[in-house]
């Protein structure tokens, strides 16, 4: 169970600084974890069963809830504030079966969500703990590790560890059920993997309502004793460099949309403590690993997962990086690629469905047998992406199969229109293409960018790049681009604005 590991961590090195929180500047020992969740576990348990949810941003307060609720036999369900606080909060309530929210009055003012009647505030639960609640959790927490393990967690491997939303940057989201064993597996491999036994601290900034820093920046740390420095917006770029340069993680993990934001606020020398960089949740742009590698020194390494698979598929190797590729599967994880339209295994270097098999792989989508049925078949998840394997095992994504649109019966990809644009464009001017209907064809393809481009000069030199259908027949221009919480961009809001702006323009 994660949490029998973490107690393995706090009886190692009790003493040992567990998190450095940048947001409240306190630190938190593994010991006072461990006492913090013990508490926490008991309040928790009187309040709900079965499952609750914890709206809380990045930090050592947050860990600990969650921590608390798994020490309780609870799943925390993870709630996303950064794209409607409260619609996020009903809706995974409706979603989950579950009624009380752990979160903050802090984050309530910062995302404009009112007090609902479900939410209990930690600010208010920590306030409330009487000298005997203490007492208690602290000699408890002296317990030999087998008994502390036994009275923190009942349940088995196979039971779920948390309850995570997919992004929704396409279609409603879904409630993703990850077991203990799905992060567990995961957690060993991607270390194993990328030869993170042995790093001591580590920069915490992705939300953990996101996989990716639910497994990476809370749960990793905790199970291997690593120090998390904490910081709750990973959107304040400049303090985020100051973090790294004071503090010195050695660790950094990131989406490159972050990722550029520190670099563009960094200076030589900022980051010489890091030992390694990892890319995730998007693709990474060329002109990111070559401008992080001249600017410090440093290597990307990409790798590429999804909810669904906890969330770790595959990375590139520390000693043998391959830019432009997702790496190769992590230890226990098998790809294949199958032809999206007959199923038959694809060719080396062919390009295909991206299908993933693995402990990491979730058991389902709760409540959803429909969507479940149509992503899990013969114990292989359909990622819904597109990629190619070389003849050396390295992964090369393709895109998303839905961001491929059917012009006069022809797919384009807009991946690939996007790559195109980012060639053309100058350095900094952000690019997306999106599909918009067509009376006459169907569909049209429209270029997004975040700053005024010269159409015909940008046309010109796309012509030169890419087929004529597939280039966008229409250039706008949105000077901020609207993100999902992990940095990527929201497909979704992006396109539904579009459409609102050109319903604007065509009734005057």
């Amino acid at each position: 169970m994660l949490q029998h590991r973490f107690i393995d961590s706090a009886k190692r090195d009790g003493a040992k600084i567990a998190f450095i929180d940048r947001t409240t500047d306190r630190e938190i020992s593994f010991n006072q974890a461990l006492i913090a969740g013990l508490i926490l576990s008991k309040r928790f348990k009187k309040v709900e069963r079965g499952r609750i949810g914890i709206m809380l941003p990045t930090s050592g307060g947050a860990a600990l809830a969650v921590l608390g609720s798994v020490m309780a036999n609870l799943t925390p369900v993870m709630i996303n504030y950064s794209t409607g606080a409260k619609q996020n909060c009903h809706y995974a309530q409706q979603e989950c079966d579950f009624k009380t929210i752990i979160t903050t009055r802090a984050l309530l003012e910062k995302v404009n969500c009112p007090l609902l009647p479900e939410m209990l505030l930690i600010e208010d639960i920590l306030s409330s703990l009487n000298p005997l609640e203490k007492v208690w959790a602290a000699i408890k927490s002296k317990l030999p590790t087998a008994i502390l393990k036994r009275i923190s967690g009942k349940k088995q491997l196979e039971t779920p560890a948390v309850i995570l939303f997919t992004s929704g940057s396409e279609k409603d989201p879904k409630a993703v059920q990850l077991t203990h064993a799905n992060l567990l597996s995961n957690i060993d491999a991607f270390c194993e993997h990328m030869e993170i036994y042995g790093m001591d601290r580590l920069l915490a900034v992705l939300p953990y309502f996101h996989v990716f820093g639910l497994t990476v920046n809370l749960w990793t740390p905790l199970c291997l004793g690593m120090t998390s420095i904490t910081f709750a917006n990973p959107l304040e770029f400049k303090s985020v460099v100051k973090i790294i340069r004071d503090y010195k993680p050695e660790f950094l993990i990131g989406t490159p949309f972050f990722l550029e934001g520190y670099l563009r606020q960094s200076k030589p020398g900022d980051f010489t403590s890091i030992r390694l960089a990892v890319s995730g949740a998007d693709k990474c742009p060329d002109s990111l690993r070559d401008l992080f590698h001249t600017k410090h020194n440093l290597e990307i390494f990409e790798g590429y997962g999804t909810t669904e698979t906890s969330p770790v598929i595959s990375v590139n190797p520390r000693q043998q990086n391959r830019p432009g590729s997702i790496g190769t599967p992590i230890p226990g994880t098998k790809v294949k690629i199958i032809n999206y339209e007959t199923g038959s295994i694809c060719d080396t270097g062919e390009t295909g469905q991206i299908l993933v098999q693995g402990p990491g792989v979730m058991n389902g989508y709760l409540n959803n047998l429909e969507e479940t049925a149509m992503r899990l078949k013969g114990g292989w998840y359909d990622t819904g992406d597109l990629g190619f394997i070389d003849d050396d095992g390295y992964i090369w994504h393709k895109g998303r199969l839905k961001r491929f649109v059917k012009i006069a019966g022809e797919m384009v990809s807009l991946v690939a229109i996007e790559e195109a644009l980012e060639q053309v464009t100058e350095p900094g001017i952000e690019c997306c293409a999106i599909e918009l209907p067509d009376a006459k064809r169907g569909a049209k393809i429209v270029a997004v960018t975040s700053q005024v481009v010269d159409p015909a000069t940008i046309a010109k030199k796309l012509a030169n790049e890419l087929p004529n259908i597939a280039l966008p027949k229409k250039y706008i221009t949105v000077s901020t681009f609207p993100r999902m919480g992990s940095g990527k961009t929201d497909f979704r809001g992006l396109t539904e604005y579009i459409l609102r702006m050109e319903k604007i323009e065509n009734t005057g």
